[in-house]
């Protein structure tokens, strides 16, 4: 399988499963701007789309969309446990934090990397964005993980897209409960190994 990625962007999040999972697999980084992988191909025909991630089998098939990747991902190795079985309750609770996560706090993010969005619109995509951390912290309060109390896919997505908070000078510290998740998870191989390969410091 290959993996395409760019650095501190989503495709962190499958990244870490892939180590997670102890599944072969090949990096190949992406230059968001020129949309050119690093040996020279156009990004753009294996996923029109535009951006990362890309999960392209070795039969040549492409999966796009973090979520879907790291569910798929979970599946080829369901006893590693990153994810509840399909069909259960369980893995509705699992789809319904990465549709959360997905759009609440990805996407609560996407607005601020704007350059061009005035201060008054700034301060209240950031006001909603922290209300969703809010939200967050107090689901985890009494859990390690949000899922089964046992890392899995959603802890790997939310742990990404968690550490953007510090290109906006979010401190989590005002959210104890978020900044001892962030902690606790950074220290886990599979991550740590992760941002080591994409070039990324591991603090958050």
């Amino acid at each position: 399988m290959k993996l395409y990625y760019a650095p501190d962007t989503c495709s962190l999040s499958p990244h870490i499963v892939l180590r997670e999972l102890g599944l072969p697999f090949t990096l190949v980084r992406v230059n968001n701007q020129t949309k050119r992988t690093e040996d020279g191909g156009d990004f753009l025909a294996i996923n029109p789309k535009g951006y990362v991630a890309a999960l392209q089998r070795d039969d040549g098939q492409v999966l796009t969309e973090g979520p879907a990747i790291v569910q798929y991902l979970a599946d080829l190795k369901p006893e590693a446990g990153l994810a509840p079985a399909n069909g259960t309750w369980e893995r509705s609770r699992l789809q319904e934090w990465l549709n959360f996560i997905s759009t609440e706090i990805h996407g609560g993010f996407g607005p601020l990397f704007n350059r061009a969005l005035p201060p008054a619109a700034r301060q209240w995509w950031q006001a909603r964005l922290e209300k969703r951390l809010d939200y967050v912290a107090g689901a985890l309060q009494p859990h390690s993980y949000l899922v089964d109390d046992r890392f899995g896919v959603a802890d790997a997505y939310l742990y990404t897209v968690l550490r953007w908070a510090a290109f906006f000078d979010m401190s989590l510290a005002r959210w104890p409960a978020l900044a001892d998740y962030m902690a606790r998870i950074g220290e886990r191989p599979s991550v740590r190994a992760a941002l080591a390969a994409e070039g990324l410091a591991s603090g958050t």
